[in-house]
């Protein structure tokens, strides 16, 4: 499975690391993702989900419901 965001989409960007001399080399910076396990109250059942650190902030004010129907997200399938 790829880094990516089950909720948000958030995945890897490319950047630079900087040294003191100002001497330039590529790197990812990834998601913070963790795999969760949030209780889905419509389907009565537990969803498992790979979202970012962020996503579940926004979870817990949104709700899981809402989420999933603002990106199109089939919760029956996870």
């Amino acid at each position: 499975m790829s880094r990516v965001c089950q909720l948000t989409g958030k995945k890897a960007n490319n950047g630079y690391s900087v040294s003191h001399s100002h001497r330039r080399t590529k790197k990812l910076q990834e998601a913070n993702l963790q795999w969760k396990r949030i209780w889905w109250a419509e389907g009565n059942r537990w969803v498992r989900l790979r979202i970012a650190t962020s996503a579940i902030k926004t979870l817990e004010k949104k709700g899981l419901q809402a989420m999933a129907k603002e990106i199109g997200l089939d919760l029956s399938k996870c």
